[in-house]
């Protein structure tokens, strides 16, 4: 049957259409505007619809959507693999387990529908369930807090041009560099650094992160100091990517290549100070690990160290550590304490690799060995998979963590235990996705 030419143009207008921001989803919900169902169908493809896996929000307030046959339940914070509610009654938010039972869904048009609010700084996972059987749903969900968006009358920072750095520390190799100063930097003053791995990301897509928004606004409630940040993104050397060579192999060679190639280029534009004490490391995946290793490596030069769903698993052999970073949770346990300051974070869904280790599993055994070793640690365990988003909801939370009682007058600190975590247990594992 031949189309007709309305036909023809409904659907490429609804194929050009622009998807609706979660802000006006919401309204039009709070409102009972009739054009939400056709707004959902703009913003989530049919396929998303169809599996339950979409979702919708800003500053905690959420819309999800579904289709169905019979009404569905959606269920917040459960733990993985459709296990029953019953059989997780709590749901993890940071480190403070509270209870969210399922909720009904209501029906919009053709969609069900449920709008509802969640405890922000975290990243949650979710699941739909009707006729007594689960079905689709999503992990991974960021949601952002206060300080993940931009506040008015909060000064800005500025991103630098891209740098182009050429090294000896790996021969051959040339990276891409931008640094960050914050609207508060007076030109003279030399400032406190943090480095951050894959860099490019946070300075191509910074509406993917909100790591400015939560640098301007910390800086400006003073509860961070003002800081130069560093985002350097993994070289090439010719055709070859270096990001593994870089971030997994367990030597110093990544913090001799800071220290003698990126922060001296660095200084040529602005002050920074030199003291480990006013230095952090903040890495995802194998560049969590490589946050972690520069410190323990070089703890005199870099004393502070944030690591999401960092890869503390056998990713780059050497002869010096023929198993690679999974011997790091053990290397905690025998070796000398370094004098540093580690927040870890992970997901209970990510990555197991067939030679290299488990993630999970990993961080949870480092989380053990900090503690036991009497480090100044925090562990971040949640549902996520391996993915940042858990790590991006919560960045204000642990850049105060990381830089709480700074002294611009001190170029030093001993990192101790809270009292409050060494009265916690060790961390413990629980087997929930199976009978």
């Amino acid at each position: 049957m031949a189309l007709s030419l309305c036909t023809i143009l409904c659907a490429i207008s609804v194929a050009s259409a622009q998807k609706v921001p979660a802000k006006d989803l919401l309204d039009q919900y709070k409102n009972h505007d009739p054009a939400l169902e056709q707004s959902l169908r703009q913003t989530f493809t049919a396929d998303a619809l169809t599996k339950g896996a979409a979702a919708a929000g800003e500053r905690g307030e959420f819309i999800w959507a579904v289709e169905s046959a019979s009404q569905p339940q959606l269920q917040v914070g459960v733990t993985s693999h459709g296990v029953p509610y019953a059989s997780a009654p709590q749901l993890q938010v940071g480190n403070v387990a509270t209870t969210m039972p399922p909720v009904p869904a209501v029906r919009v048009g053709g969609l069900w529908v449920y709008q509802g609010s969640l405890p922000t700084g975290t990243a949650y996972r979710y699941q739909w369930i009707a006729n007594g059987k689960v079905f689709g749903g999503a992990n991974d969900v960021a949601v952002y807090g206060p300080n993940s968006y931009a506040q008015p009358g909060v000064p800005t920072g500025k991103v630098s041009d891209k740098l182009v750095i050429e090294s000896h520390v790996y021969p051959g190799m040339t990276a891409n560099v931008w640094y960050w100063t914050p609207a508060q930097y007076d030109g003279s003053t030399p400032l406190p650094v943090q480095i951050w791995g894959d860099g490019q990301f946070y300075v191509e897509h910074p509406a993917d992160y909100h790591v400015f928004e939560a640098l301007d606004n910390l800086i400006a409630q003073k509860k961070i100091p003002p800081m130069v940040n560093v985002f350097i993104q993994p070289g090439m050397a010719g055709e070859k990517a270096m990001r593994s060579i870089e971030y997994d192999t367990v030597d110093d060679a990544y913090a001799r290549y800071l220290l003698e190639e990126v922060l001296p280029e660095i200084e040529k534009h602005v002050k920074i100070r030199h003291d480990g004490y006013s230095r952090a490391m903040v890495g995802e995946s194998s560049g969590g690990i490589c946050s972690f290793n520069a410190a323990f490596m070089k703890p005199d030069q870099f004393s502070r160290v944030l690591s999401w769903i960092g890869s503390f698993a056998a990713l780059q052999r050497s002869p010096a550590e023929p198993v690679g970073g999974f011997v790091y949770p053990l290397r905690v346990r025998q070796e000398p304490k370094r004098n540093i300051r580690v927040w870890t974070q992970d997901g209970a869904e990510d990555q197991e690799n067939p030679r290299a280790g488990s993630w999970p599993l990993a961080n949870i055994e480092l989380a053990n060995s900090l503690k036991m070793r009497l480090y100044d640690y925090h562990f971040s365990f949640g549902p996520g998979t391996h993915n940042q988003a858990q790590g991006k909801a919560e960045l204000p939370e642990s850049l105060i963590w990381l830089w709480r009682d700074y002294d611009f007058s001190k170029t030093s600190q001993d990192f101790v235990q809270s009292p409050d975590e060494k009265d916690k247990p060790l961390w413990r594992v629980a087997a929930m996705n199976r009978n």
